[in-house]
């Protein structure tokens, strides 16, 4: 499981969130540690994460996220709402930069992400959600490269491969529709053939108005009629067997 999976799974899913985005940092300028803190718990990394709430009405927030050496959880530390950021800063708007700043009411920090591509992605999915769940005081995006803010970013390119998917699944199915219809009629034209080839076989087999004679023992004849379905036994006389074929033809 990849770090950002387990930082979904053990800080936001207890609380019935879901992070939308994550970003591994380091601080760009080393943070001011007061004379008397002492006890630090030594090295460690940090992920800035972006949430928000299964719950209606949805709650967006920025969190800070630890995971100290040696151990394998994670510490959840400062969160802000995303009402609460002011100005997110891109420092350089024509190359790629792995850096980063970001204001807040009460905060700033000096980031630096562990890549630039990283970094662009988290403000691709950032930006987005600000133009969703925000409605007022929307922060400001400065020094960023315009596949930032514009069409470019990977949510319409991911949009865009979800439907085109959509798409070939749905043609997949049209396809196999037409190719069992076909069958069906094809499989129907055998079964008439078939039973067509039956009927012609017997007529042919026995014509209409044909008498078929076997002499008995006892010397009379049987004539039989396939289109009437009987046998008589007549005696052995022209004249009898002549009446036979009248009535029957």
């Amino acid at each position: 499981m990849s770090a950002k999976s387990a930082i979904s799974k053990e800080i936001f899913a207890p609380l019935d969130e879901r992070m939308l985005g994550a970003v591994q940092v380091k601080r760009r300028t080393k943070k001011k540690i007061p004379f008397l803190a002492t006890g630090g718990q030594g090295e460690y990394l940090t992920y800035i994460c972006l949430s928000v709430t299964n719950k209606k009405p949805t709650q967006a927030s920025i969190t800070k996220v630890k995971q100290f050496e040696g151990s394998t959880s994670f510490v959840r530390r400062s969160q802000w709402m995303l009402e609460q950021l002011r100005q997110v800063n891109g420092i350089d708007p024509n190359r790629d930069s792995a850096e980063f700043d970001l204001l807040f009411e009460n905060a700033f920090d000096q980031w630096v992400a562990s890549t630039a591509s990283e970094k662009c992605t988290f403000f691709q999915i950032l930006h987005h959600t600000c133009q969703r769940y925000l409605t007022d005081r929307k922060p400001e995006f400065i020094n960023c490269q315009s596949k930032i803010m514009g069409g470019n970013s990977i949510l319409h390119s991911a949009a865009d491969s979800v439907t085109s998917a959509v798409q070939k699944a749905s043609q997949a199915l049209n396809e196999r529709g037409e190719r069992l219809g076909r069958a069906e009629e094809k499989t129907e034209d055998m079964k008439n053939s078939a039973q067509q080839f039956a009927e012609t076989a017997h007529k042919a087999e026995t014509p209409p108005g044909l008498l078929v004679r076997r002499e008995f023992r006892n010397g009379t004849q049987a004539f039989r009629s396939p289109q009437h379905g009987y046998v008589q036994k007549l005696t052995h006389t022209c004249h009898e067997a002549q009446m036979l074929r009248n009535c029957l033809s």
